[in-house]
């Protein structure tokens, strides 16, 4: 959620202000804006709504400047509006920033007994306030930054210029990631490597509680403790050409019909290519060896962990304990002596997930992450890492992330297994050949694309949408809610189906959609069972099955879509797509902003 970018440059600023900012839509937003100093003063240009909004306002009222910050905002404190839209400034300064100062009301009331005026409804707006007050007590910025540093609460990134100071900006992280840019006498902040990918690949990330001053020849780093630190200066391989449409209606899209390369490419990094040997990159500890495993996540990566808690259980015998990253540490859940969790996220930069993390680590749990992003903070605090080799997801709602996190805990659950004894070789064998197979299958099922858009339809006519499935198929129909919902705002649920007669078969009715996940494996009779009572009663099923399912039901339901028949190991994999194309033709149909839905961001930073 919400980008920052700042530049100290030898050209006009805030062109490329937004250029980056561009290249931050996918983290979702609802108002953006630059800020630059003119001669010596700030001067600034906001919007509500999408960058289209901002770039309009700069070419009827254009912003000179060489040194300056920008920023999309998801609303938190405050509405969308332009009032509330970053940068925010005095006189003095202008800052933007990522995150939630929680002590900010008290700060405030402190502020406007010293006379201070706020315009704003945002926490923000506190940051700009408390500096100038050290300004106007005749500190210099460096030390004004670094007091005020000092009395916010929460977590956050932000950048701050002042008024006069061309030479100097300032960045700060404390639980919310920010990258230092270096260029060729020009020197840049960003909250993401992605914004920066055209100017520089030369990036420094800060840690936890970092604070940097940032001049045109360099910058130097502060700990938490104001001590000037050392940070490695690294090159990154992301590159702004990732990251284009490639000629597809939207990035969703794109990255829906990326996935057979995708997951073969991870495939390829666990799957030793003559022997087909599960290899697991060296994790440091045994895995194979722990008491329990805590899985944690948020969103479709808690789905993720839904279907591995299955593999890990079933197939490695090995108990799993998993839960909502948001909800987990608040539990004050006890962890046993020599275990392990595992945290997947496709940013590495979830805030819940990341505190969760540090949560285990307090408890003496070995740290294990699944993530998309080898430069992130949840990366960087573990252990060990696997990473997805999706490439960047752009779309809001994810697709191409959750099936590469399927395949990379698909893998590890064959390593656990064999390494347990819980399988011998010929079974794990047979486990990895029915992975390299999904590349293949995953192909053969966008061939559906047009089928599927035509089912959107009806779909896209109903007010509330059912989705069933057991064993491994479960997580797969609560994802199918989730993508619905995101990207369509139809009201959809997902159920394990043996449940429908506990309540949810009391919506059934001839208006109700009920789309039914129905792989072949042991309990393919049972979902059976289940659709047959929801056709009972009106309901009318979208049945997604291989050959045996279809022809079982045909007479049964009103429409199906035949996928290939797979080892039921590898079928949440497969199962996954035809879902998220039924909620992305959906959402075109319902005209709704298919990579940005609304209300919603790609990386979730503050709680």
């Amino acid at each position: 959620m919400c980008g920052i970018i700042g530049i100290i440059g030898t050209n006009d600023a805030a062109p490329r202000l937004v250029e980056g900012l561009r290249r931050l839509e996918y983290r979702g937003y609802d108002s953006a804006g630059v800020a630059t100093l003119v001669d010596d003063r700030i001067e600034r240009r906001r919007a509500e709504g999408k960058l289209a909004n901002l770039d309009r306002r700069l070419r009827a009222e254009p912003l000179a400047g060489l040194i300056g910050i920008g920023h999309t905002r998801w609303a938190t404190h405050g509405g969308p509006t332009e009032t509330n839209a970053h940068p925010h400034a005095t006189e003095r300064c202008a800052v933007v920033h990522n995150g939630i100062i929680e002590n900010y009301q008290e700060l405030k009331a402190e502020l406007e007994a010293d006379g201070h005026v706020f315009e704003t409804e945002t926490d923000t707006e506190i940051i700009v306030h408390l500096v100038t007050w050290y300004l106007d007590r005749g500190l210099a910025p460096v030390e004004a930054a670094a007091k005020s540093l000092k009395r916010l609460e929460g977590a956050f990134a932000l950048g701050l210029i002042f008024a006069g100071e061309h030479e100097l900006m300032i960045g700060a992280r404390r639980g919310t990631p920010l990258a230092v840019g270096y260029g060729e006498g020009e020197m840049y902040l960003a909250s993401d490597a992605f914004a920066l990918a055209p100017l520089t690949n030369r990036i420094c990330y800060l840690e936890d509680g970092d604070w940097v001053e940032v001049r045109r020849d360099g910058a130097v780093v502060h700990d938490a403790g104001d001590a000037v630190v050392e940070r490695a200066v690294r090159l990154t391989a992301v590159s702004g050409a990732l990251i284009g449409k490639g000629g597809y209606r939207h990035f969703m899209l794109k990255e829906i019909y990326e996935q057979p390369q995708v997951i073969g490419d991870t495939l390829n990094y666990f799957i030793h290519p003559s022997t087909g040997h599960i290899e697991i990159p060296d994790l440091h500890f045994d895995l194979s060896a722990v008491p329990r495993l805590t899985i944690v996540a948020c969103g479709t990566a808690y789905y993720a962990g839904m279907v591995a808690k299955y593999w890990f259980e079933q197939i490695a015998r090995l108990p799993v304990e998993l839960d909502i990253a948001s909800e987990f540490r608040y539990r004050e859940a006890p962890l046993p002596a020599g275990g392990a969790a595992l945290f997947i996220s496709q940013s590495g930069e979830t805030l819940d997930t990341l505190e969760a993390l540090r949560y285990c680590r307090r408890q003496g749990q070995h740290i294990l992450s699944v993530v998309n992003a080898p430069e992130s903070t949840i990366a960087r605090e573990s252990d060990a890492v696997l990473y997805t080799l999706a490439g960047p997801e752009i779309g809001v709602a994810s697709t191409k992330a959750f099936t590469t996190q399927l395949t990379t805990l698909a893998c590890l659950a064959i390593a656990v297994a064999r390494a347990r004894g819980a399988i011998d070789q010929t079974r794990e064998a047979a486990l990895a050949a029915a992975l390299r197979e999904v590349p293949a299958r995953a192909a053969e099922v966008l061939r559906h694309d047009e089928r599927l858009e035509a089912l959107a339809q009806e779909v896209a006519e109903a007010r509330d949408v059912l989705y069933l499935g057991r064993g491994s198929a479960f997580p797969l129909a609560l994802e199918g809610a989730l993508k619905l919902k995101e990207i369509s705002y139809i009201h959809a649920e997902g159920y394990a189906a043996g449940e429908l007669k506990h309540g949810p078969i009391a919506l059934i009715d001839e208006s109700v959609p009920v789309i039914v996940l129905v792989p072949s494996d042991s309990l393919f009779e049972k979902v059976v069972s289940n659709v047959q009572e929801v056709c009972a009663r009106s309901g009318k099923v979208l049945l997604i099955a291989d050959a045996r399912g279809v022809a079982k039901l045909a007479n049964k339901v009103r429409w199906s879509v035949e996928l290939p028949a797979v080892d039921p190991f590898v079928a949440p994999i497969l199962y996954a797509i035809p879902v998220q194309l039924l909620a992305y033709h959906t959402a075109v149909l319902k005209g709704t902003d298919v990579d940005q839905p609304r209300n919603l961001a790609k990386s979730v930073t503050v709680e």
